[in-house]
């Protein structure tokens, strides 16, 4: 596939997703395919490790969905400071469901467009999270939780005071409201940003490896998928981190 148009043509067939639509209603079928088949996935083994699960000596996919249970939970008491039982499978999702998306960019770059091409798809992104949509999406979805729980907790007047009267105080509403709103506007965009940024990178690295002669390309390509797990799983636990700081602080009182 290297060959058709010429090196150029090769990086922008693989960046182009499948979409239907025009303008702001525009659909990407393959990001949101593939989000809702890695979702469906996440949800099927963790529910069928639930209904084996048994206190006697546990098999290897317990101890792994144990294990990643463990550590959300660990990282949840660790930032969370408020009550809410939607916080611990809220991270719990987004941290497997994000290292889903970004391990899609460990599968050979050729093979699934390719597939997709015998199918007659012209285009195919497999990897969701080297789609500004879909990183937007995630992250607008947490902006929304921090807003509703902001209001649950706070209240409305105490919501409205903490933007107009915080840090400077009353006689400094104006100023407060901007400082206030470029910070709450900065949580998305960073969130969303960060993941499609490093991820996007990531995938244009492995195909211009692909562009590499074959026996090149091993050389390369496998000291990069290693750096590149953890690259990966990195995101992954950022993303979640912070969603579950700025929920923290949205449950905060003052």
């Amino acid at each position: 596939m290297a060959s058709e148009g010429g090196s150029t043509g090769y990086i922008v067939h693989h960046l182009t997703p499948l979409s239907v639509g025009e303008g702001f209603w525009t659909l990407h079928l393959d990001t949101l395919f593939f989000s809702m088949g890695l979702g469906g996935l996440f949800i099927w083994f963790f529910k069928s490790v639930a209904e084996r699960a048994t206190s006697g000596v546990p098999g290897m996919a317990q101890n792994f969905a144990e294990m990643i249970v463990e550590f959300v939970d660990t990282q949840v008491k660790d930032s969370f400071h408020g009550r809410s039982e939607l916080i611990a499978p809220l991270a719990l999702t987004i941290f497997c469901w994000v290292f889903l998306w970004n391990a899609m960019d460990m599968l050979p770059v050729d093979l699934l467009p390719m597939i997709g091409s015998l199918m007659g798809m012209e285009y195919m992104r497999v990897v969701p999270s080297t789609d500004l949509n879909g990183t937007f999406a995630l992250s607008i979805s947490v902006f929304i939780l921090i807003f509703f729980y902001s209001i649950k907790v706070k209240g409305l007047w105490g919501f409205a005071k903490e933007m107009t009267c915080t840090p400077f105080g009353p006689k400094m509403m104006p100023f407060n409201l901007l400082l206030k709103t470029v910070e709450e506007l900065a949580k998305p965009i960073s969130l969303g940003l960060r993941l499609f940024g490093n991820l996007y990178a990531g995938e244009l690295v492995f195909i211009l490896i692909a562009l590499l002669p074959p026996i090149v390309q091993p050389l390369l390509g496998f000291p990069w998928a290693v750096f590149h797990i953890l690259i990966i799983t990195l995101q992954a636990f950022i993303f979640m981190v912070l969603t579950i700081v700025y929920l923290s602080l949205a449950h905060e009182d003052h």
